[in-house]
C-alpha cells in the first residue's frame, strides 16, 4: 500500500529546491538530487522523475510553489490509479 503523506515528503524534498515560479518540468532537473534518474519510493510504487514525467502532466503551468505542484502529481496519480 503506497503512503500518500510519505510521497508527497518525497516529492516536496526533491522538487523544493527548484526555482519558483516554474513553466516546465525542464525547470525542476537542476533540483533533483539525482537528475531525471531521482526514484520515488513507497509500497508497491516506484517510478524515477522521468518515468513520472511520462505518467502525468503536471497539471496547470506554471506553478507558483512547490505544494501546488505537488498536490497536482498526487492527483494526477490518484485519477490514473498509480497510487
Amino acid at each position: 500500500m503506497v503512503d500518500k503523506d510519505d510521497l508527497r515528503e518525497q516529492f516536496i524534498e526533491a522538487f523544493e529546491g527548484a526555482d519558483y515560479p516554474i513553466n516546465s518540468p525542464m525547470d525542476l532537473v537542476p533540483a533533483l538530487p539525482q537528475g531525471p534518474g531521482t526514484k520515488f519510493e513507497s509500497g508497491e510504487f516506484s517510478m524515477t522523475a522521468m518515468e513520472l514525467n511520462t505518467k502525468v502532466s503536471g497539471g496547470d503551468w506554471p506553478y507558483e510553489d512547490v505544494d501546488a505542484f505537488v498536490d497536482d502529481v498526487l492527483e494526477e496519480l490518484a485519477n490514473k490509479d498509480l497510487i
